[in-house]
């Protein structure tokens, strides 16, 4: 934090990230407000158009954010993602819903791997692991605490406001955004970079260096394996809380806070630790620790599942955070936002594969599903230390 850019780039994520918490609990409610029957359908197809907006422009992001200012790029996407939120309260049809966030989600798809991009750049490397730590931890825990302050926001201002609550937290970001100066955005782009170039090849160029790096790779598989157990969670623990341990929202509520908590604690010490030996030791460690979790879910008592969901955020931050750090590592600057870009696509599209397997899972097998959950994702990762697993941690660039 004693570096300045990388404080207000910070400070500016934590006020994005803390609206976004009341937009998704406003939209909830928003959608059960215009049709109460098909409320979770609308709410799911909300959900959808995110991702699909995120797979589809954020590898173009990546590009964008190579030839374009990058503060001009971070402003603009806050300015247009405000403007959106702001019209929420307005809505009064289910297609506008859509509308809009599909496009609050495509200008989100861009200033993301933007953001990302830039950090490397800004910070030494020697402390890089801890500045992409912190950053992932704070998403942890405004994931975890953000709704439970919009609940308790709710209460106080009523459904459709709260949408305003995010619309001042991003001129927040804004306001702290365009305070950094422009050059400071700019580390790691070359005179070469901002030459015109085919935007389709710029992206093809991004999936081949993200796919073609040995470690990359690897962490990419375990990225998919980390998002099927994930999805799991996410999808099925409602029904295991409620169902099978008869239990209410209150106790549902306490065991996502420890998935989220074990999450947080997890990449802020991640952050400090080796440099170099723990790259491949946190990507295996991580999905072996997941699949164990969840795969004994079925047949704990509720203070039980409380130790196993921290175990399960510990594994997921284990099996996801060393990604971004093995970007900024092993691929060169000037090609880093379009890796980025296709990172953000790719492990977005994981979840998009994930949800409907993790569905398919709690409605066919409703006593087993995390059993079955758990083998499947101990399998595949069993699976990518055999094939994908490279022989160094240590790879560069050369190697790609």
């Amino acid at each position: 934090m004693r570096n300045a850019v990388f404080a207000r780039l910070y400070l500016a994520q934590i006020a994005s990230l803390f609206g976004d918490a009341f937009t998704w609990l406003g939209l909830a409610l928003l959608t059960y407000e215009l049709n109460p029957k098909n409320a979770a359908v609308i709410l799911a197809s909300a959900l959808t158009l995110r991702v699909t907006a995120y797979i589809i422009f954020s590898p173009f992001a990546g590009v964008v954010s190579e030839k374009l200012p990058r503060k001009s790029i971070l402003v603009c996407t806050q300015l247009f993602r405000m403007l959106f939120v702001c019209m929420l309260p307005f809505v009064n049809s289910e297609w506008q819903v859509y509308v809009l966030i599909f496009l609050l989600n495509v200008f989100a798809a861009f200033f993301t791997p933007t953001y990302r991009a830039i950090i490397p750049q800004i910070v030494e490397r020697e402390i890089y692991r801890e500045a992409n730590g912190l950053s992932m931890a704070t998403f942890q825990l405004l994931s975890v605490f953000g709704p439970a302050l919009a609940g308790i926001a709710t209460v106080w201002l009523g459904a459709k406001q709260i949408f305003y609550v995010n619309g001042a937290s991003l001129l927040i970001a804004m306001a702290l955004l365009v305070s950094i100066p422009a050059a400071a955005l700019q580390k790691g782009i070359t005179a070469k970079g901002k030459e015109p170039v085919n935007a389709w090849g710029e992206v093809l160029k991004g999936v081949r260096l993200l796919f073609g790096n040995r470690i990359l790779r690897f962490s990419l598989s375990i990225e998919f394996i980390s998002a099927i157990a994930g999805a799991v969670i996410l999808v099925n623990t409602v029904g295991l809380v409620k169902t099978s341990l008869q239990l209410d929202d209150k106790h549902y509520g306490w065991i996502m806070s420890a998935f989220g908590v074990g999450a947080a604690i997890t990449a802020f010490v991640l952050g400090g630790m080796d440099k170099s030996r723990t790259r491949s030791v946190s990507l295996i460690s991580g999905a072996l620790l997941l699949g164990t979790a969840i795969s004994v879910a079925n047949y704990f008592s509720y203070e039980g599942l409380m130790i196993l969901w921290v175990l399960a955020g510990i594994g997921q931050t284990l099996a996801d955070m060393p990604s971004e750090t093995l970007i900024g590592e092993n691929i060169a600057a000037e090609d880093q936002g379009k890796v980025y870009g296709s990172h953000f696509a790719f492990s977005h599209l994981w979840w998009a594969i994930a949800y409907p397997l993790a569905g398919f899972l709690g409605t066919s097998f409703p006593e087993k599903e995390f059993l079955y959950g758990g083998i499947l994702t101990i399998g595949l990762a069993s699976l990518a230390i055999l094939f994908f697993r490279p022989f160094s941690v240590s790879i560069k660039s050369e190697d790609m």
